[in-house]
């Protein structure tokens, strides 16, 4: 089929509180879906659904073909799920946790020790296979716990906000364990808060608020929607800082913003970086940082919603684990 994951109308309801009010989406086989949004936006309520551990309220989804109500088991033949915290067990060995997962899927012995091998030395585990996972580190957890979803080869892969508490270079080190999954055909729905994680690995991008679909469309697409370009200037002294936003409003019509020692203001031209750089030369100020740049995701989430990503929601309801 054309595509891995689709939903028509999908609702469900917390209370008086729509989690999730009228989502149709869509999921081109093969790709990697970034759903974006604060806390609250409905995307983890979204995944548990796709998964079959939540039933929708209203409205109907579809995974690898099947309905995600009456054909629950086939779908969970097709799919494997990382949430949002490592659940390996600690007092297992890394090799010893794959084994589990296989048996418990239904290999053989043999083809359970094989396939951990296999994964081991994917996720660079393999120094380590012997050892506790309650000695692993956080981004060591978070390997181990990707390999864990993919001993039985599924061809959905929902990742919930999998890279959260990660350092940066565990973080970007798993990025490209996703691609290689997605470059190898698996389908990937990737829920995150991170701007800069969807712009790396999602092709597409869903942007989700209170329970609905905001925007969609590639990285390029949605920044275009935005189309604004602006200039950075971070200053050396704290003292500097108003001089850099009294200068900065004298080559822009739009007010300066100031966080911290980041002065930014539009720049719908780009001579506005020379005649910056003059100013700033003649008074004078010295700065640790000039940038003219493009719009980011940031940007876009912040035109749509009126708020940066990062702010305070609050959290989803807590939804069972399992379909009663």
């Amino acid at each position: 089929m054309s595509h891995a994951i689709v939903t028509e109308g999908l609702v469900k309801r917390f209370g008086t509180t729509k989690a999730v009010d009228g989502v149709d989406l869509q999921v081109p086989t093969g790709r990697i879906l970034g759903l974006l949004g604060p806390n609250g936006a409905g995307k983890t309520t979204m995944v548990r659904i796709l998964a079959t551990l939540l039933r929708p309220d209203a409205g109907r989804a579809w995974v690898g073909g099947f309905d995600v109500e009456s054909q629950a088991h086939q779908v969970r033949q097709l799919i494997a799920l990382t949430g949002q915290y490592a659940s390996v067990d600690g007092k297992l060995t890394g090799r010893e946790n794959l084994i589990l997962v296989g048996r418990l899927l239904g290999l053989s012995r043999i083809a359970s020790r094989r396939r951990a091998e296999e994964l081991l030395e994917t996720f660079a585990l393999g120094d380590a296979a012997g050892r506790a996972a309650q000695t692993y580190s956080g981004g060591m957890k978070r390997r181990l716990d990707l390999a864990a979803s993919l001993v039985a080869h599924p061809r959905i892969l929902f990742l919930d906000e999998p890279t959260t508490g990660l350092d940066p270079r565990a973080r970007k080190d798993l990025w490209q364990l996703i691609r290689q999954r997605a470059h190898g055909g698996t389908t990937v729905l990737l829920t995150t808060q991170y701007m800069e994680e969807a712009d790396h690995l999602a092709e597409e991008i869903v942007v989700m608020d209170s329970g609905r679909i905001i925007a969609s469309g590639t990285p390029d697409q949605l920044k275009a929607r935005v189309a604004t370009r602006s200039l950075l200037v971070r200053a050396v002294k704290a003292s500097d800082v108003a001089r850099i936003q009294r200068v900065l409003g004298e080559v822009s019509e739009d007010t300066p913003e100031v966080r911290k020692l980041e002065v930014t203001v539009g720049c719908p031209d780009s001579s506005m970086l020379r005649s910056l750089m003059r100013r700033l030369d003649e008074a004078k100020i010295e700065v640790d940082e000039l940038i003219l740049r493009t719009a980011t995701l940031d940007d876009v989430f912040l035109a749509l919603t009126g708020r940066p990503l990062e702010s305070t929601r609050t959290e989803e309801p807590p939804t069972e684990a399992t379909i009663q």
